[in-house]
């Protein structure tokens, strides 16, 4: 667990200045030969900010393609929609096509495209099966969006957006891993466990726009205008819960200290990031930035 995570903010006026922004705070270079997935938010085909931006995917991938990994694969399972379609519909399989990386489509994978885990203290009743693609990547990189979840979730940053690297089932195992997350008192602690299992080296929040309430796939349309970043998805949600707060959202997401929320505590207490709004350092690049950083930063320190 890092003691301090820098979380980059670039104002967005412009989404495709803003990703390039945030991405020239980390050194991409270390992804050149080695194998790297991308986790994008494809849960349903609903519009951004239901699901990733097309122009912030195509920034993403282009900026890790520049750097000549030896392969890049984004790898996604939809909850609300058959996924190929989902992926069709959102134009994410004619990106790959333009660009030249793979797809993998999670939900079409036989037992050989996953990896089951299985550790004691999981809230997990037999554990669950992640998907290969992520977990033996050299890099993950992923991109989320700013929301609420109204199925128990309370909201969906980068932890939440681990679930769709979770099977719902897997061939020759009798299991609906997703019905047991969906119908359990512990969903949000479950949803935490799942990032232990694998490192993220790059999270882009896209909250240009978000949903204050509702959510996954609709709900309150807020315009925050930024794009964060960072290496820590603690620090990354805690961030996000922090804007959504400053705008006004629903009552599980804005009552009590953001450390204390099932999700974020959770993933602190397994060492998956930061353990204190204190350990957060608020890095805007320019001065479109300043202003939300203001507002997060306000936020953050009534944790403490």
């Amino acid at each position: 667990m890092a003691a301090h995570a820098e979380v980059f903010i670039a104002g967005a006026p412009d989404r495709r200045d803003a990703v390039r922004t945030v991405l020239g705070g980390f050194d991409l270079s270390v992804l050149a030969g080695s194998s790297v997935a991308v986790k994008a938010n494809f849960n349903s085909a609903d519009p951004f900010p239901a699901s990733t931006h097309r122009d912030t995917l195509e920034e993403i991938c282009s900026a890790i393609l520049a750097e000549r990994p030896a392969r890049l694969t984004l790898a996604e399972r939809s909850g609300m929609g058959n996924t190929r379609d989902v992926l069709d519909r959102c134009g994410v399989l004619a990106l790959s096509r333009e660009l030249g990386f793979t797809v993998t489509v999670l939900d079409e994978l036989d037992r050989t495209g996953w990896q089951e885990i299985e550790a004691p203290g999981l809230h997990w009743s037999r554990g669950f099966f992640l998907a290969s693609a992520i977990a033996r990547a050299d890099h993950v990189v992923q991109t989320c969006c700013l929301k609420t979840h109204r199925y128990g979730g309370h909201f969906t940053l980068s932890l939440k957006n681990a679930v769709g690297c979770v099977a719902r089932t897997v061939p020759g195992v009798n299991f609906d891993f997703m019905n047991e997350l969906h119908t359990s008192p512990h969903q949000r602690r479950m949803i935490a466990e799942i990032s232990r299992f694998f490192q993220t080296d790059l999270v882009v929040l896209d909250a240009t726009e978000g949903f204050a309430s509702g959510g996954p796939d609709k709900g309150k349309l807020i315009r925050p205008g930024v794009v964060l970043a960072g290496n820590d998805r603690v620090a990354i949600d805690a961030a996000g819960v922090a804007l959504l707060r400053s705008f006004g959202t629903v009552p599980d997401v804005a009552d009590g200290k953001i450390f204390g929320l099932e999700q974020i505590a959770r993933a602190a207490e397994l060492g998956i990031g930061v353990a204190s709004a204190d350990a957060i350092r608020l890095v805007p690049l320019n001065d479109a930035a300043g202003k939300a950083a203001l507002r997060i930063q306000e936020q953050l320190d009534l944790d403490r």
